[in-house]
């Protein structure tokens, strides 16, 4: 008699998340968050359809410029994230922290811009109850400053260690984080 050896499923279809760098818990993460940005987003853009005159001036009061500064701030903390994970898979775990703290750095100035922007548009009078605009407007940027808090606490715990995969785990969302920035900025502050 012959033994019938099985095989499990999931060799002969492959893993969904083969390839992908980091934690497959990440990317879960990493999607459903990508949900809830493209829903605020696609929120943002039907109302601004709806109400383009109240969007408009709520665009006129925001400063183009310190979101654009903070655009280049979170490209190039990218950039040190990316560099932290190659020098993390290149077996030098102290060069990975110190591009680590470099991203780290990056997404601490783009949260004090951030707020310095925040001041300026309040003092001029803008709230969370004052428009549409600036209701969706304070919603989205400050669901993405929370994501920039949490991504500076995230590279922080894999940069202690700063293992191969705890560090493509960690600048996986950092990146996510870049994404959806990179997004949001010309749908809030350019487009009309």
């Amino acid at each position: 008699m012959s033994a019938v050896t099985c095989e499990p499923e999931d060799e002969e279809r492959g893993d969904v998340f083969d390839g992908l760098p980091g934690d497959p818990m990440m990317w879960v993460l990493i999607l459903s968050e990508l949900v809830a940005f493209g829903l605020l987003l696609g929120g943002f853009v039907v109302a601004r359809a709806i109400n383009p005159a109240v969007f408009s001036a709520g665009q006129s009061m925001l400063d183009g410029h310190l979101a654009a500064l903070n655009t280049i701030v979170l490209i190039t903390s990218g950039w040190a994230a990316a560099r932290a994970a190659a020098a993390a898979h290149g077996a030098s775990s102290a060069a990975a922290r110190r591009w680590i703290a470099l991203a780290m750095l990056l997404g601490a100035a783009f949260i004090a811009v951030k707020l310095t922007e925040y001041g300026g548009e309040i003092a001029a009078g803008a709230g969370f109850e004052t428009s549409p605009f600036f209701t969706l407007y304070f919603l989205l940027t400050g669901f993405h400053l929370l994501h920039v808090a949490l991504g500076i606490v995230i590279l922080a715990i894999v940069g202690r260690h700063a293992t191969a995969s705890g560090v493509e785990t960690g600048t996986t969302f950092w990146h996510m984080v870049d994404l959806v920035w990179i997004v949001m900025f010309p749908i809030v502050y350019l487009v009309r």
